[in-house]
């Protein structure tokens, strides 16, 4: 997911010519570097330290888009076929280190085939087909990570990944598309273990545009000395923050999701909702299915061709082997100074209640997590109140 792609530099190979010297020149090939940059300062009114406590911290970083940089290009092989790359880092602007656990294009790493009239494959590290289609439609494709699912249990901001994964998406058929993906899990003897698939769809036609998709990923069967299982699928792991950590020995994961918006004028309306599953067995230190239920809804107004509003509300809910509710509001305002350069600022408030489990399966007090901020809060409430700017390149 790279709304910002449109605003990349465009580059023609060249023999001879600095990190282009070993690509031979072809009159329909190209290449595209791109990248965007996301700084600027947050105060957060709780964040958890190592003893428990919760303290209100300053924090610098991102607050709406994760930094990355990349290459993407293709090459004409005729026929309306072409053959198809891309290459894109996530780091932290602040100190510079690499981001998705230190890999090097650990945002995407594909290549692929394409055809005008057959769709395309790409096989590599890329994400899923639900947030391809229906992640695009909700807030996060316009306010980003802060407006997300607490935690993100759904995925809802594409912090998952499929490694080893091979990808179809459809050609648009009067405004009908679909994807489907397939990730190997890579376990001998065990074909479905640590397997990913997922599939999608979506409709647009004028103002209206919808999608709908289901992911699933099975953990894999690795299994440490104390009988506990670790997540080692070829989707990356969804346990992120005390939202969800007390099911990261769960067996598998799924998540359905649909969303829809409709644009009148300056205004642009839409709704979206999901349910998350994690499935125990013998290895995992809760038991049953633990189920998530989140609903959203948002409304941006573009006061003019500069400046946009948006206003969002979170709901989700934790149900079956706990009980828990995180209810979530966000605004944000977006300036663009210029069509590579935006300055941002961003509010949000989020309550929990109920109880879920820890790390170790023993229940706890639900703790307020924002979004996909990723902050635990060490209570049951959390602001956040952020600004900052935006540079494409």
């Amino acid at each position: 997911m790279n709304p910002f792609n449109r605003f990349a530099l465009h580059i023609k190979y060249f023999a001879g010519i600095g990190l282009l010297a070993s690509v031979s020149a072809h009159a329909q090939s190209s290449i595209t570097l791109y990248g965007l940059l996301d700084a600027g300062f947050a105060y957060v009114s709780h964040t958890a330290s190592s003893n428990g406590t919760s303290w209100s911290a300053w924090r610098f970083g991102n607050a709406v888009s994760g930094n990355r940089w990349g290459f993407k290009g293709n090459e004409d092989l005729g026929g309306g076929l072409a053959a198809t790359f891309q290459l894109e880092s996530g780091f932290n602007i602040g100190t510079g280190v690499l981001a998705q656990g230190g890999r090097e294009f650990g945002r995407t790493a594909v290549v692929g085939m394409s055809s005008m009239r057959w769709g395309a494959f790409k096989l590599g590290r890329q994400y899923d087909p639900v947030v391809d289609m229906v992640s695009a439609l909700t807030e996060d494709a316009n306010f980003g990570l802060t407006f997300g699912t607490p935690g993100d249990v759904d995925n809802y901001d594409g912090s998952m990944r499929v490694n080893n994964s091979v990808k179809y998406l459809s050609p648009n058929f009067g405004g009908i598309q679909f994807e489907a993906l397939y990730g190997f899990g890579g376990v001998a003897g065990s074909t479905g273990a640590g397997q990913t698939w997922a599939v999608a769809g979506g409709y647009a036609r004028g103002p209206l545009t919808v999608a709908a998709g289901y992911f699933y990923a099975s953990s894999g069967d690795t299994v440490g000395s104390t009988g506990v299982r670790t997540w080692n699928a070829s989707a990356d792991s969804p346990f992120n923050t005390v939202v969800n950590m007390g099911f990261a020995s769960a067996h598998s994961a799924s998540i359905a999701r649909a969303a829809g918006q409709y644009a009148y004028g300056a205004w642009t309306g839409g709704l979206g909702y999901s349910h998350t599953e994690y499935a125990s067995d013998g290895a995992s230190v809760f038991a049953g299915i633990a189920r998530y239920n989140s609903g959203s809804i948002f409304v941006n107004y573009q006061v003019d061709p500069a400046l946009r509003l948006g206003l969002g509300y979170h709901y989700t809910m934790l149900s079956d082997v706990a009980t828990a509710h995180y209810n979530q509001v966000d605004a944000g305002a977006d300036y663009l100074l210029s069509k590579r350069t935006d300055l941002y600022a961003i509010a949000a408030f989020q309550r929990a209640s109920g109880s879920t489990l820890n790390a170790s399966g023993k229940r706890v007090a639900a703790q307020a997590v924002i979004g996909d901020y990723g902050v635990n809060s060490g209570a049951n409430t959390q602001a956040l109140v952020a600004v900052g700017m935006r540079q494409r390149f």
